[in-house]
């Protein structure tokens, strides 16, 4: 319920974390939202993707701004798609955004 939250105490305890998660702005979700219009909703309009009440649905974008905000390195970054390719990519570029369906960051402390 706090992404936040956790990923502090990962680096709190440890000097590296792990953390994976699924990719909302891989291709196939972004086609299915723009064709079905369809995504979860908050009444809570003034809460960041991490902050939210309902489920915590991010892009590797969105990861990536949490991560700069928390002074937390993006060691590594792979995207994982369909059938298990596995591609190291670079955080911050919009095609890893793309095409990951999952993503897999290795993560420590500035």
């Amino acid at each position: 319920h706090d992404p936040r939250g956790v990923l502090e105490e990962l680096l709190r305890i440890g000097k590296h974390a792990i953390v994976s998660f699924t990719n909302f702005g891989y291709w196939r979700f972004r086609l299915h939202l723009a064709c079905s219009g369809r995504m979860p909703v908050t009444d809570a309009k003034d809460h960041e993707w991490f902050d939210t009440p309902n489920i915590h649905l991010c892009t590797i974008r969105d990861f990536v701004t949490l991560c700069d905000a928390l002074g937390i390195t993006v060691e590594r970054c792979f995207s994982v798609r369909r059938g298990g390719q596995t591609r190291r990519v670079r955080p911050s570029s919009a095609l890893a955004n793309l095409i990951g369906e999952q993503a897999v960051f290795l993560l420590g402390r500035e």
